[in-house]
């Protein structure tokens, strides 16, 4: 059995037998991997592709050369299909930034392992390339046509197809072939990871270390960056997305000079084809190999797929299309509708009490319009409401009312951005007055069609006194 082979390695390398060998969860990878431990703890592996196997001991003799962080090998099996290495431990970054991700607030310790691991990447890239003889790299020596098609009609024959969506063959693979002539113009004689994620870096003493990558190839160094700051399941805000691009743009510059707008132009072609890569793999692996952990990840990788569709990508028309209808699929839009936030606005009379938020989050604004000038005082005015043009010119001309919108604005804005950012599904905002019938109501109204024009958030709008409902949908 291999397992014996990594027992023999520890014991000729650590002078004694391991006390114990503890298989290790599998991820994505064939591979195997073991903790075998005694009088030193080493990480064993297992993997039935010799030609991987020599890639990954090739590529760490080359960066551990370079001073680079990744786990020193110790010895390898006669056969190559087992070796032991480094144990760097049991933290990787993505459970290191768990809470991060889980609420999508990061901490200063979590975004600083972040700027770390960012800053880190162009010495892979570029340091990491200086030397090394790109022949030994599997499956393939480097980014290529070939391989674009490759991961694209993956993407097509793992994950579309499975979706049911009808669509014409040829025209998908003409957009395919433009979004490989793309991606290839931006080709460099720098080491492309592939795969650089946050489940491949390690932290240890606060520091990051890089493993998994005997997949890399010669490419464009923008691959990389879409995967680490785009991974689906990350779910990094866009404001620490941004932070995190200026970091990796600082740590380039030692490297090469910087076209910021062809940087980032380029980057989104790279982050849509690495998107439509990663639901052929999630489609690969979670409907036919049926790991939930895949399949629980569809939607993130969708949600990112939304987020670039928001601007147009004219060099794939009729891909863009088909996309779209993707994310329009009923059992794709009901889980992200779960996600999206409904703004609930009120207004209503306090002699008849405060509303109750019925999402049952018992948080939200609730603003006392008592103060503003009262029309209600003045009977020509009390047929009326807040909805009404009389009631509206007296309020306006007034002023007072619109000088309470402009605060109230400031902090609900606020909060709007970030239950967007965070991905939090309800916000309750209440105004009152004290019939509930001109000033809140105005208020109000207001503030609903001011959210849904300027985040384009689902807002429903109850006058409550007046028995009065809106919807203003997403936009």
């Amino acid at each position: 059995m291999k397992v014996e082979t990594l027992k023999k390695l520890y014991t000729e390398y650590v002078g004694t037998e391991p006390e114990e060998v503890l298989e290790l969860p599998a991820s994505g990878s064939n591979r195997r991997y073991y903790r075998l431990s005694g009088k030193m703890s080493i990480i064993g592996a297992i993997g039935e592709s010799i030609s991987e196997n020599d890639a990954f001991i090739y590529l760490d003799k080359q960066f551990k050369s370079k001073g680079l962080p990744v786990p020193a090998l110790y010895a390898v099996s006669d056969d190559r299909s087992c070796y032991i290495q480094e144990d760097l431990g049991s933290v990787m970054l993505f459970d290191a930034i768990e809470k991060g991700r889980s609420t999508s607030v990061f901490s200063e310790e979590e975004k600083e392992l972040l700027r770390k691991t960012i800053r880190k990447l162009p010495s892979i890239q570029f340091l990491g390339a200086d030397g090394l003889d790109f022949s030994n790299c599997y499956p393939l020596a480097d980014f290529n046509q070939r391989s674009i098609l490759w991961d694209l009609n993956y993407f097509k024959y793992c994950f579309l197809k499975a979706t049911g969506i009808d669509f014409l063959e040829d025209k998908l693979e003409d957009d395919f072939v433009r979004m490989a002539e793309v991606l290839i113009r931006s080709s460099s004689a720098t080491f492309m990871y592939r795969d650089f994620q946050s489940r491949n870096v390690m932290i240890r003493d606060g520091e990051p270390w890089f493993i998994d990558f005997q997949g890399g190839r010669k490419g464009p160094y923008f691959y990389d960056v879409a995967s680490f700051l785009w991974q689906a399941k990350a779910k990094y805000p866009p404001s620490l997305r941004n932070e995190l691009l200026e970091e990796y743009i600082t740590a380039l510059s030692k490297y090469k000079p910087v076209d910021r707008n062809y940087f980032f132009s380029q980057l989104r072609h790279f982050v849509l084809f690495r998107t439509l890569q990663v639901l052929g793999a999630y489609g690969f692996r979670g409907y036919f190999e049926k790991k939930p952990h895949f399949i629980q990840s569809v939607p993130y990788a969708l949600e990112n797929l939304r987020e670039l569709l928001c601007d147009e990508f004219v060099e794939y028309p009729y891909l863009c299309s088909v996309l779209r209808k993707l994310i329009d699929l009923k059992q794709f839009q009901d889980d992200f509708s779960k996600r999206q936030l409904t703004v609930k606005v009120m207004s209503f009379a306090y002699k008849k009490g405060i509303p109750e938020d019925s999402t049952g989050n018992g948080g939200g604004y609730v603003f006392d319009c008592r103060a503003v000038n009262n029309p209600g005082k003045y009977d020509r005015y009390k047929p009326f409401t807040g909805l009404d043009a009389p009631v509206i010119k007296f309020l306006e001309d007034d002023g007072e009312i619109t000088r309470f919108l402009e605060n109230v604005y400031g902090l609900v804005d606020a909060s709007v951005a970030r239950y967007i950012e965070r991905k939090f599904t309800n916000l309750s905002v209440c105004f009152g007055c004290t019939g509930g019938q001109h000033r809140s109501v105005y208020a109000a109204q207001h503030l609903a069609e001011h959210l849904n024009k300027k985040f384009g958030v689902k807002v429903e709008l109850v006058h409550r006194e007046q028995d009065i409902a809106q919807v203003f949908e997403k936009k």
